[in-house]
């Protein structure tokens, strides 16, 4: 087997092991999430045992905080999907070619 055909071949095992590793590394941002939501929190109890009258207020601000972050957690497993399914080997792509388009496999039917 030439060189040439040896790279066609695993062009595609290498575009699968790329796309697991970016969803790997887009699912690092969760464990930062998770600093921030436990910083956010910690916060909260510094900033009540110092001041509880405020509590209220900053239980408010609490919850806007944890939100906030993780509205950014969300984005890691959309990207991961994203990353996974958006990118198609060459071969893939031939595959779905040669299926069928789902106008010709229609089911007859009668009516009742």
């Amino acid at each position: 087997m030439n060189d040439k055909a040896r790279d066609k071949n695993s062009q595609p095992e290498m575009l699968e092991g790329a796309k697991s590793m970016g969803a790997g590394a887009a699912t690092i941002a969760s464990t930062g999430a998770a600093v921030g939501i436990g910083n956010v929190f910690s916060s909260l109890i510094h900033s009540m045992a110092r001041n509880p009258s405020l509590a209220k207020q900053l239980f408010g601000y609490a919850i806007l905080g944890f939100a906030l972050t993780e509205a950014i957690a969300s984005f890691s497993p959309m990207m991961a999907f994203l990353i996974l399914s958006v990118f198609r080997s060459k071969k893939e792509s031939f595959n779905l070619k040669k299926q069928a388009p789902l106008s010709h496999n229609k089911v007859e039917t009668t009516p009742c």
